[in-house]
């Protein structure tokens, strides 16, 4: 069995199918860590579903895949924070529309929102700009961490016995036909065979699906700037401010992150070119235009500083519902189409493949406990191991900072160094402990960071 791709879905599939001891999994992905692609770069947002098509399957595995999530950060310390949501109504016509969304929520199995008139939401939000009417409150919407769920998804994944390799594009796949038929893939790294294949490729889903000889969908790139906004800008924002919803998506929202920021995005600009699906450049237009929309729904956040910018591709394919297909005669799962609520859905996405791939003939024989994990607690209330007494006593590398921005010692960069599924570059360690994630973004501690790296094997640039 080989799933391509290890995102956020194909990791959580990986992971999955780890239950498994009889199946001999590999999880391959061009890049040089897991969730390096779009998973990386979302609002980190964990949703209900409760704006999706109703009946669609995205709606279902939103709905069950954000319960199971929320059980399983709990379970391996992935930092989430239920701050809930307010689709704020700045006009007439907006505020006609919050009924009908409330009765679409109903229709996808969330009966609890709530319409707020201006005085409420005032007493909700109390920065809010001028003009607010109405809005209609998600209580259920949370926000999370992305990197942490990709990585304990992998990691136990990893230590159940899958098989990770990264830095593994997929270039060719051919078909052995017979009683015995299996897939050859040739790869960057050498030559793969597997009897079972699932495509999690994200924004090349479509590519290879090709390679499968399947047309069935087109991914056209579509990309969203982000503004991070700096800690004391936490303070401005209560819930996730969501726009009322368009055909293009959610809009610009303002919502805070689990590590103590605020984001500020995203934009929604469709990519055409043959360089679409790596184009995850900021444009001094773009952020521009984020700044003023974040000021006119939170003026405050007009002096907020700017702790970083970035960038997501979203594998918009201009269906409303998620691209996935079964193809039993190829021993084949094509997961496509999963936009930003990937996230949300990943583990019921896993379970609904899992069911895919037995319809198709996949006996996976008994399952088996997975291991349990812990993942490092990197939200914003939860005790450093800088300031733990008992830590240091018994290891003063956890209290020797490298980055102070975010209060990252040398024993938790060198836990993440030796770590199931470790790092190879600065931006993968600051992805599992938050170095050079700060105020600063590593003009302090970048070159120690660096050395830390390269010591340890790694690509320090």
């Amino acid at each position: 069995m080989t799933v391509v791709g290890a995102g956020v879905v194909g990791s959580a599939v990986a992971r999955e199918l780890a239950r498994y001891p009889a199946l001999r999994t590999a999880l391959v992905d061009a890049r040089d860590d897991v969730g390096d692609g779009t998973s990386k770069a979302n609002t980190a947002i964990l949703h209900t579903g409760f704006d999706a098509v109703p009946g669609s399957l995205e709606s279902r595995l939103v709905r069950d895949g954000s319960r199971l999530l929320a059980a399983y950060a709990a379970d391996c310390g992935i930092p989430l924070e239920r701050v809930g949501a307010l689709l704020v109504a700045w006009d007439a016509e907006q505020l006609a529309a919050l009924p009908a969304l409330a009765a679409k929520a109903r229709r996808n199995g969330y009966d609890d929102t709530v319409l707020l008139d201006a005085a409420e939401v005032r007493a909700r939000e109390p920065r809010l700009g001028p003009g607010v009417l109405g809005a209609l409150a998600v209580p259920g919407e949370s926000v999370v961490c992305p990197w942490s769920t990709t990585l304990a998804y992998a990691t136990q994944a990893v230590r159940a016995g899958t098989d990770l390799h990264l830095n593994c594009r997929v270039a060719r796949v051919d078909r052995v036909t017979g009683a015995a038929g299996h897939h050859v893939l040739t790869t960057d790294r050498g030559t793969l065979r597997t009897r079972w294949l699932v495509n999690a490729a994200g924004l090349r889903a479509d590519e290879f699906d090709l390679l499968l000889g399947h047309r069935d969908f087109t991914v056209r790139p579509r990309r969203g700037q982000l503004l991070v906004l700096d800690t004391p800008a936490r303070d401005l924002v209560r819930h996730i401010l969501l726009p009322v919803p368009t055909a293009l998506g959610k809009g610009v929202l303002v919502t805070p992150t689990v590590h103590g920021n605020v984001l500020v995005g995203p934009t929604a600009e469709d990519l055409d070119g043959p360089d679409a699906k790596d184009d995850t450049a900021t444009t001094a237009e773009g952020l521009a235009g984020l700044r003023a929309q974040g000021a006119r729904i939170v003026p405050a956040l007009l002096g907020a500083e700017v702790t970083a910018a970035y960038a997501g591709l979203r594998a918009a394919t201009g269906h409303e519902d998620y691209r996935v297909r079964a193809h039993p005669a190829q021993r084949y799962v094509t997961l496509g189409g999963v936009r930003s609520t990937g996230l949300s859905a990943s583990l019921a996405l896993a379970a609904h493949t899992l069911d895919l791939l037995t319809g198709a003939g996949l006996d996976p024989g008994p399952s088996a406990a997975l291991p349990p994990i812990r993942v490092p607690d990197l939200g914003r209330t939860a005790e450093r191991p800088c300031v733990r007494a008992d830590l240091i006593a018994r290891d003063p590398a956890y209290g020797t900072l490298v980055c102070h921005c975010e209060r990252v010692s040398l024993g938790e960069i060198r836990d993440a160094l030796d770590s199931t599924v470790p790092p190879v570059t600065p931006d993968g360690l600051r992805r599992r402990t938050r170095a050079r994630g700060g105020r600063c973004q590593g003009s302090h501690c970048g070159a120690a960071v660096r050395d830390l790296l390269r010591r340890a094997g790694g690509t320090p640039t």
